[in-house]
């Protein structure tokens, strides 16, 4: 199976101790974030677990672990925007964050590496051209270290709009000049430039549009072939999501475009409840909880190989 742990919130900025004492312990339970009284425990051994995919803006707390992590497979996206503290608090100088990415990428190899530059959004400040000339800057000096980027532009969901309510949508014609500039910038460095989970128009201006997380992308970072299961992400794309063990509503890092935050006082509240010792990300066993068994089965297909 495919182990996801960056959809919710950002675990190895936040929670890798938590995260490495549920590889010890080789399980971790899961709230369903709609049905908060149902429980889903998973395994954690690799012999269910033939990947385990990240997705954070600071992966620096989770470096002193990674020789714990060798026995699976990995994927990491970090995230590297050309924001500053007044959209992202809490982030990271984005010189330590490239340095820090390309320590990771010398450890887990090129092919499970991955760098986001999302979500993009526009105002007086954060120009086109602004956005164009600091790509370029970032994809310079991680060309080496990853072969992909994934870009995506800023969805004004309500919560989105509360937290940043002079922000506007970005316009389709932006939007080409954008994906058209880093596309040729992308081919400059080695970096292909894939849209998540936007306009498949883009694709037309050289933005490869088969998904972020699809089974190619798996099998690259692994060096196998696949048997993933049917059913795919429920959005209309070619990626493949089955299960995240984070919860929603407990990433410091306070970005104001953030999807997975409703309002920061929610979010002290929950990291006020982490227990590194729990099962759960926040919080803790609770009466009515009714505890489910996840079915896990390895995807590595043993008749081939890709190496």
């Amino acid at each position: 199976m495919i182990l996801q742990t960056g959809m919710r919130t950002d675990i190895p900025a936040f929670y890798s101790k938590w995260f490495m004492k549920r590889i010890h312990e080789g399980y971790v339970l899961v709230r369903n974030p709609y049905h908060m009284e149902q429980v889903t425990r998973y395994e954690i051994n690799p012999e269910v677990v033939n990947l385990i995919a990240f997705c954070t803006k600071n992966p620096s707390p989770m470096m002193s672990y990674m020789e714990r992590l060798k026995e699976y497979g990995q994927y990491w996206f970090v995230t590297i925007t050309p924001y500053g503290k007044e959209l992202e608090p809490n982030v990271p100088p984005k010189a330590d964050v490239i340095n820090c990415f390309r320590k990771l990428s010398d450890m887990v190899g090129v092919n499970s590496m991955g760098w986001r530059y999302d979500p993009i959004l526009i105002n007086s400040k954060y120009t086109i051209n602004y956005h164009i000339t600091t790509f370029e800057k970032i994809a310079k000096q991680l060309s080496g270290y990853t072969e992909t980027c994934i870009i995506s532009f800023v969805d004004l969901y309500e919560k989105v709009k509360r937290n940043i309510p002079e922000i506007r949508a970005v316009s389709d014609n932006e939007q080409i000049t954008i994906a058209k500039a880093f596309a040729e910038i992308g081919k400059i460095y080695g970096i292909t430039i894939k849209g998540c989970h936007e306009n498949k128009e883009l694709a037309k201006y050289g933005i490869d549009m088969s998904g972020c997380l699809n089974k190619a992308v798996y099998e690259k970072a692994l060096g196998v072939s696949l048997n993933l299961p049917k059913k795919k992400s429920q959005r209309d794309c070619n990626c493949f999501f089955r299960t995240d063990i984070g919860a929603y509503n407990s990433c410091g890092h306070f970005c104001r475009y953030c999807y997975a935050n409703a309002n920061v006082q929610s979010v002290k509240r929950n990291m006020m409840r982490h227990n590194p010792n729990s099962p759960f990300l926040i919080g803790e066993s609770l009466p009515n909880d009714k505890i489910s068994n996840a079915r896990q089965y390895s995807y590595i297909d043993s008749q081939l190989s890709l190496c």
